[in-house]
């Protein structure tokens, strides 16, 4: 079965950078997109970083210039590298994944199960 597994999350002080990781394990014929949310303790899940199977990426004006997302060339593994973060960025990030299981089906979501950001002042 597929799964997403991310890691890279924890305690950095504001300013400062991190590096999340996406892996997706089980088999998938294809990837057709990568999406990075976010939610904030009371608040809505976010959006904020897509990447499509030929590395276009697209942000939302809120975190544009400070979020980059990427992928490995084999498109199961994905990064999102956030560079000064501020106390707001702080949450649970999530990757959802959208792969077509086999040849010519509809590309289906997969989420993962978060990891935790905390950001100091």
């Amino acid at each position: 079965q597929v799964r997403l597994v991310e890691s890279g999350g924890g305690s950095v002080q504001a300013g400062g950078s991190l590096k999340l990781s996406c892996v997706a394990s089980g088999y998938t014929f294809s990837t057709c997109k990568m999406r990075w949310f976010r939610q904030a303790p009371g608040k809505e899940r976010e959006l904020v970083a897509t990447i499509w199977s030929d590395g276009t990426t697209s942000y939302p004006g809120s975190v544009k210039g400070r979020f980059t997302a990427s992928q490995d060339s084999n498109q199961k593994t994905f990064y999102l590298e956030i560079d000064s973060l501020k106390t707001e960025d702080m949450g649970v990030y999530y990757c959802s994944a959208d792969f077509r299981i086999r040849w010519g089906s509809t590309c289906i979501e997969y989420w993962g199960q978060g990891t935790q950001v905390t950001v100091s002042p």
